[in-house]
């Protein structure tokens, strides 16, 4: 897998390349930016690593702090750059406002975001939990996005606009999932406490709260501002608080 995923990341690397040199030449002020961010780097691992540091780093100590845990999580899970192209071509699909892949990568938070958790989950994974933590609270504290180390997120996930999007720990998110801003997913307050899992192809809408041992089914759609405390079956839309269901593929009963 490894193998397929440095292939699949240096084809996309190859694209934003070119962009950047297209943008570069047409505007040499931004040139300068784009000369630091992408031009400078040999792959596509290297200058996301970088991209990590400077938006969680605080001063130089600290952006080599966070681009060399980047860096270490990067050489240790290849597959994790083979899920970030996966993560930056979704935005491309998913996004009507943008056609190209430098525009997410450089200023859309919700990506870098996204990528800085995938660091803090390897970190987590590997009994660096203080560490793991820290990429938590930065990311938190800088980008207004807060998703605990613990989740389990797949790939070609778009966090759109994604201010005050708050992902709990153990919370279970499949492919293809899109999630807006100022969306909660996590636990409840009893005991055990366990938390969603939200399958594959899910769209969540703004203001959106996912609470409790429920499962979202495939395709799946979450209203904004739906507060959703049971199971919505696959291909369902929930909406409302409480949560009612509309839409199915067949009978449900409301969440």
């Amino acid at each position: 897998m490894a193998e397929a995923a440095i292939t699949a990341s240096d084809g996309l690397w190859q694209q934003v390349r070119s962009e950047a040199q297209r943008a570069a030449d047409t505007d040499p002020v931004f040139g300068k930016a784009l000369a630091t961010a992408i031009l400078a780097h040999n792959d596509f691992a290297a200058a996301l690593a970088d991209l990590i540091g400077q938006r969680l780093g605080s001063g130089s100590a600290g952006r080599t702090r966070f681009t060399s845990y980047s860096r270490d999580a990067f050489r240790g899970e290849p597959d994790l750059i083979e899920t970030a192209s996966r993560d930056l071509q979704a935005i491309a699909r998913r996004d009507p406002a943008i056609a190209d892949l430098l525009p997410p990568l450089l200023h859309y938070k919700g990506y870098v975001a996204l990528q800085a958790w995938r660091v803090s989950n390897w970190l987590w994974r590997h009994d660096h939990h203080d560490a793991a933590l820290l990429f938590q609270n930065e990311a938190s504290n800088l980008l207004q996005i807060s998703i605990h180390p613990a989740a389990s997120i797949g790939s070609s996930v778009y966090l759109d606009h994604a201010t005050g999007i708050v992902i709990g720990a153990n919370v279970v998110i499949g492919d293809e999932v899109t999630i807006l801003q100022s969306v909660s997913i996590g636990r409840r307050g009893e005991l055990p406490t366990r938390s969603p899992r939200i399958g594959r192809g899910v769209y969540i809408g703004g203001g959106a709260t996912i609470l409790g041992d429920i499962n979202i089914g495939d395709f799946a759609k979450i209203g904004a501002g739906t507060v959703v405390t049971g199971d919505v079956p696959a291909g369902c839309t929930a909406i409302g608080n409480p949560a009612r269901l509309t839409n199915c593929p067949k009978p449900a009963s409301a969440a």
